[in-house]
């Protein structure tokens, strides 16, 4: 799974999960923001938690679809975190990492989702 296992993968996403919950604490007061937090926090979480449920699937089936949802999670997160960035919210420097993180993060997941599909397809 691009040269990373498990135990790592599952802190990794954990430890994402933890960093965007104190990016949400740092926006701002006012309209709109909570919901932009709601939304950045759902996505952002579902990552490590649907990753952690892919990995006790039933089936290769079942795993594919797991890691289908955390790829569409994932790139998701992306969007909110380059909302922040383009509209001003935050300043880039107290964002960019975790945009980089959610971006190695989508990859990783999508490479995961193909490599499942060609051998579910073998």
């Amino acid at each position: 799974m691009n040269q990373m296992d498990t135990p790592e993968l599952k802190h990794r996403t954990f430890q994402f999960s933890l960093r965007i919950l104190n990016l949400i604490k740092a926006l701002p007061q006012g309209a709109g923001m909570f919901r932009l937090g709601d939304q950045i926090f759902g996505s952002a979480t579902s990552i490590g938690a649907n990753y952690r449920s892919a990995l006790k699937a039933k089936s290769k089936k079942d795993f594919i679809h797991k890691i289908a949802t955390v790829v569409e999670e994932a790139d998701e997160t992306c969007y909110w975190l380059e909302l922040i960035i383009h509209g001003e919210i935050l300043p880039k420097e107290k964002v960019q990492d975790l945009l980089n993180e959610a971006h190695e993060l989508t990859a990783i997941f999508a490479s995961t989702l193909k490599t499942a599909r060609q051998n579910l397809n073998s």
